[in-house]
């Protein structure tokens, strides 16, 4: 099984980062032909900075949209980040100052993180409009993102596993030597659930994480009035007419 995880792991994680690499240069490339900035705002390129700061932290126009989504989607990432940087303990030794402080915050933002999803989750049959644009993989991603934190939280608090051996595992991976994983079935539950996350998040609407930075409607400038908007591949035509 141990052989089997690493395999796993190292083909996750050449997915992951391949695939997100890909998507990005996708997206840079992408021609954004039009001045569509959602108004009101910014007219300088410091405000749209200002602007996508408050939006990536603060989930801005989602808060003005619904409150009761943002309160669950805010939740959830919130708790999701402190849980990812609570588990870099598992890949740094010694463990870095900052992230050793953040163990029990990050421990009980697993909670917070089951919270957010089981809420999100549920509108998505409570509300009529939501269940109606609802797809399977909208449910399946919840699922799956729901069945980590579920399966995170109970190797903690009801089946204990050897934390102590998972991050030899891990840190042997990053100098390619395997070390043996404990004999846990929750805990291979628990992995191989956050290997596929790792493996469909680049072809996934997870992918709205770096996706933000690349709208038009936030990254754009507001100023038609003083300066021409003209795509690149716009400009190129132009120059040769």
């Amino acid at each position: 099984m141990s052989l089997l995880f690493a395999i796993l792991f190292y083909a996750a994680t050449l997915v992951l980062a391949g695939g997100i690499a890909y998507r990005v240069y996708d997206y840079a490339r992408t021609p954004a032909p039009l001045k569509i900035p959602t108004t009101p705002a910014p007219t300088t390129s410091g405000g749209v900075a200002f602007r996508m700061f408050r939006e990536v932290v603060f989930f801005e126009s989602l808060f003005k949209s619904n409150l009761w989504i943002w309160a669950l989607g805010w939740l959830f990432h919130v708790g999701l980040a402190l849980v990812l940087l609570r588990h870099l303990r598992y890949f740094t030794e010694p463990v870095n100052f900052i992230i050793a402080f953040i163990q029990p915050f990050g421990m009980y933002a697993g909670f917070a993180m089951a919270a957010g999803l089981a809420g999100l989750w549920a509108r998505r049959f409570l509300v009529e409009r939501i269940r109606y644009i609802s797809t399977p993989s909208d449910h399946l991603m919840l699922a799956l993102l729901l069945g980590i934190a579920v399966t995170g939280l109970a190797m903690k608090f009801v089946m204990h596993t050897d934390v102590v051996a998972v991050k030899t595992f891990f840190l042997g991976l990053m100098v390619i030597e395997i070390n043996p994983l404990p004999a846990d079935p929750g805990l291979y539950l628990h992995l191989a659930m956050v290997a596929l996350l790792m493996i469909v998040f680049p072809v996934s609407k997870l992918l709205h994480a770096p996706g933000v930075f690349f709208s038009p409607t936030r990254n754009q400038v507001d100023n038609p009035r003083e300066t021409r908007h003209l795509a690149p591949w716009a400009a190129k035509f132009e120059a040769k007419n």
